[in-house]
């Protein structure tokens, strides 16, 4: 069997985030292709991880800058190896070409961080964000950096596959456009009928500064403009890791419950009648969005938030930027069943044109097939990432080996004075 081994950021939690179910999928495809799969990873075990070991994966804690990851990845001898995000990559990225030169390299970007940051940091400025603030941003130079040191990039974002090539000048062979992939059953699912769903929702892991920043917006601004037109409506607010001062925003009163961590996220999204999600700054694609589009679950959003996620249907619920249409848009799908059930019906549509989980996978099986048979013509044709390999891999290595010997220098100076 073909040996894949996956460096993850965290270790996978799929209800927990967008990120944690895209890796699955990605796992679910490699073993489909018949892989042996080593999931490695220097985070924290958590209780809502995925019990990999079930799935028959192995599970591997590494350390950062240490020697020892020289001898687990010298040993293990992956035909493949995907960082999970750049950071990985760049951690570990010239352990892997020192120990094992033809080895496949692959970055699963998940989004692009510098693009994320980037309008956070314009949006608390009050302005947009500009192609010199990428361009001048140390984030997006090693992240651009990371991108062409791998052989491919997967990436989730049309919008960001295309701000790679513009800006950036990333060659079109280094990226494979790969978004959510979505099973048959999900996608031809039975759901609830308008009678049958109550409430609004909002969803996402309160970790990520994005979706806190909705939770926010929705609370002090949008909230009381709905509960204006529909005093008794109440507003479910789900998410992974809710801090006190989220949890300190529930109020019975106006109807805004901040729930938290729910068991299944499907279900939530089935019952509500109108998923809300007014994200102000971000990247990638949204599986909030997703989950509400195979839910047959009206949406209302921003132009961040269905970036990248729209075809030539139109959006299955509304798209506005400002408080007050926000909130008439989500009051009109609320309480007339006919614009409901258009939005509903569009919502399948649109996920099972763009999500398709068996046309993804043939695509994705093609492109790392072409890669593995002519992996060295095109590292070739690849100079610049050559180029930052060799550089990079040094610099990288020399700290990683000074960390690791001070940090043995230490033990050794420390150790007699513990005992």
């Amino acid at each position: 069997m073909k040996k894949l081994l996956i460096i993850g950021y965290v270790w996978p939690e799929p209800n927990s985030s967008a990120a944690g179910s895209r890796m699955m999928q990605l796992i679910h495809f490699f073993q489909g292709q018949s892989y042996q799969i080593t999931f490695a990873s220097p985070a924290q075990q958590t209780e809502h991880m995925v019990d990999l070991n079930a799935l028959n994966i192995t599970m591997e804690n590494i350390n950062l800058n240490c020697t020892s990851f020289d001898e687990f990845i010298a040993d293990l001898q992956p035909d493949t190896v995907m960082f999970d995000r750049f950071m990985m990559e760049e951690q570990f990225g010239w352990r892997v070409s020192e120990h094992c030169p033809d080895t496949l390299r692959i970055l699963d970007t998940e989004d692009l961080f510098c693009l994320r940051n980037g309008r956070h940091q314009a949006y608390k400025q009050k302005r947009d964000l500009t192609d010199e603030d990428l361009l001048t941003s140390d984030l997006a130079k090693r992240e651009v950096a990371s991108i062409f040191r791998s052989d491919i990039s997967l990436m989730i974002s049309s919008v960001e596959v295309a701000l790679l090539q513009r800006l950036f000048k990333v060659d079109a062979s280094l990226i494979h456009f790969c978004p959510f992939m979505l099973s048959e059953a999900q996608l031809t699912q039975d759901n609830p009928s308008y009678q049958q769903r109550d409430d609004f929702m909002a969803i996402g892991n309160f970790r990520h500064a994005p979706n806190w920043d909705a939770v926010l917006w929705l609370k002090q601004q949008i909230w009381p403009l709905i509960r204006k037109q529909l005093p008794d409506a109440k507003l479910n607010v789900y998410g992974a890791y809710p801090p006190p001062k989220a949890t300190d925003l529930h109020d019975e009163k106006s109807g805004f419950l901040v729930k938290g961590w729910v068991d299944d996220a499907v279900l939530a999204m089935q019952s509500a009648k109108v998923c809300l999600a007014p994200l102000r700054f971000g990247a990638g694609i949204k599986g909030k969005l997703a989950e509400a589009m195979y839910c047959a679950t009206p949406s209302v959003t921003s132009d961040i938030g269905a970036e990248s996620m729209q075809t030539e249907l139109a959006w299955p619920g509304a798209i506005a930027n400002e408080p007050q249409t926000i909130a008439d848009a989500a009051v009109k799908l609320y309480q007339d069943e006919q614009v409901w059930q258009v939005a509903s019906d569009l919502g399948q549509q649109n996920s099972q044109l763009m999500y398709q989980q068996e046309r993804i996978l043939v695509a994705l099986a093609d492109c790392l097939l072409k890669l593995a048979d002519n992996l060295e013509q095109h590292r070739q044709q690849n100079f610049i990432g050559s180029m930052l390999n060799h550089h990079h891999h040094k610099s990288t290595q020399y700290m990683a080996q000074w960390i690791d010997v001070k940090t043995q220098l230490k033990d050794l100076v420390e150790g007699p004075e513990k005992e």
